[in-house]
């Protein structure tokens, strides 16, 4: 038997998607841990008025901005884009993350493209993201979508024992 397949809107995020956003980042965060910039317990233990704040924060405006795949239930990805503080054409992509259930569906495709649409619009025809070196199967999905390793290492902001490289891509 086979399951219909899934209809996803990716789209802007809205104030209403707080709980859901919320959810979906805790997911985020146990299922990927070394990627992202918080712990399971600092987002938990953020007040839901917080949260709520911030996802409304990044549903309008042209510094941040923050994308979802929405199939009418339970969010199954997320990427979101700001405006690089020391190059006006730059977009730096963050907090990129599928659900395991739709990873090589497209889903990943779709979610940069947003980001890609909302830099452009914004005047900053250029995307930048880091990876956490290693992560050879986030590495070989950025290299599908375009993005190319710059050859810049970073520390990682949070685990000083490990590097983030640095990918480039038109938006």
């Amino acid at each position: 038997m086979t399951s219909a397949p899934t209809t996803t809107t990716v789209r802007r995020v809205r104030p209403t998607d707080a709980a859901r956003m919320r959810a979906l980042r805790l997911e985020m965060l146990a299922d990927s841990p070394l990627a992202f910039l918080e712990t399971v317990a600092e987002a938990a233990a953020r007040p839901h008025a917080e949260f709520a704040a911030r996802v409304a924060a990044v549903s309008r405006g042209d510094h941040t901005a923050q994308f979802v795949a929405d199939p009418g239930g339970r969010l199954d990805g997320h990427a979101g884009g700001t405006a690089a503080p020391d190059e006006p054409g730059l977009t730096l992509v963050y907090a990129v993350y599928v659900t395991p259930a739709r990873r090589g569906s497209g889903l990943l495709a779709a979610l940069v493209d947003e980001v890609a649409a909302w830099s452009r619009a914004c005047g900053r025809p250029e995307l930048m993201m880091e990876v956490v070196v290693g992560n050879d199967r986030a590495y070989r999905a950025y290299q599908k979508l375009g993005f190319v390793d710059t050859g810049v290492r970073v520390p990682h902001p949070r685990i000083p024992r490990l590097h983030e490289l640095q990918m480039r891509r038109p938006a």
